[in-house]
């Protein structure tokens, strides 16, 4: 199935590009989700006349992805957990848990963006976890675990 792209998508490609992708991933996740459009002729000619439009819009939610990545970088959250003698904890810190203290503390981070390479935290330390903003931004965040 043959898509226009309406933003960028890593490991895809950029906007306005034409890429080949599964027909399951373009009817199931692409064109429901706005991140695309099927390559028909009439879709083409309509895309070319939103060019600008897209483009504008896209550099204005890079600029908000920037803006939000300066308030984050190099916040550290701490979060207070029950835990045993050897400093395992009762439970876990999940992204959820993140994405709450950061709220909290004044950031605007939804559970989504926080990425989690090595799954939930199970034990008291010092962690930098990253938080996804955009396409091409990133934010790091120091998470410190610790005993109640």
């Amino acid at each position: 199935m043959n898509v226009i792209l309406l933003e960028k998508i890593n490991k895809l490609g950029q906007l306005g590009d034409q890429v080949s992708v599964k027909a399951g991933f373009g009817r199931n996740f692409l064109i429901p989700q706005g991140k695309a459009l099927p390559a028909t002729e009439s879709n083409v000619k309509m895309f070319e006349g939103r060019r600008a439009e897209l483009e504008a819009a896209a550099a204005e939610s890079l600029g908000a992805a920037n803006a939000r990545a300066e308030g984050l970088n190099g916040k550290e959250i701490v979060i207070v957990r029950k835990a045993g003698e050897e400093g395992r904890m009762f439970g876990s810190v999940t992204n959820g848990d993140i994405a709450e203290a950061l709220v909290a503390a004044g950031a605007a981070v939804e559970k989504r963006e926080v990425r989690m390479p090595e799954g939930a935290i199970r034990e008291l330390g010092e962690y930098e976890i990253d938080i996804h903003l955009h396409s091409d931004v990133n934010a790091t965040v120091k998470i410190i675990v610790e005993a109640e």
